[in-house]
């Protein structure tokens, strides 16, 4: 296994790791029904998945015919 010559200093391996940030995800806002949710994400919403506006997948009619 590699081993390092010399210790690295605090101030370097600090420096190294000053890239790794957290990042706020981007929330977006639905035309539709005004609902937040993530950018190209489907979101549901009353027993309807939407996607850039449009209904997916209604299951509000579904469980009314079931029961």
């Amino acid at each position: 296994m590699a081993h390092p010559k010399r210790k690295i200093s605090k101030t370097r391996r600090d420096k190294r790791r000053t890239h790794y940030k957290a990042s706020v995800p981007q929330i977006a806002t639905c035309p539709t029904t005004g609902e937040a949710h993530l950018y190209h994400r489907a979101h549901w919403h009353e027993g309807k998945l939407y996607y850039r506006g449009q209904v997916l997948i209604d299951n509000s009619v579904e469980e009314e015919n079931i029961a």
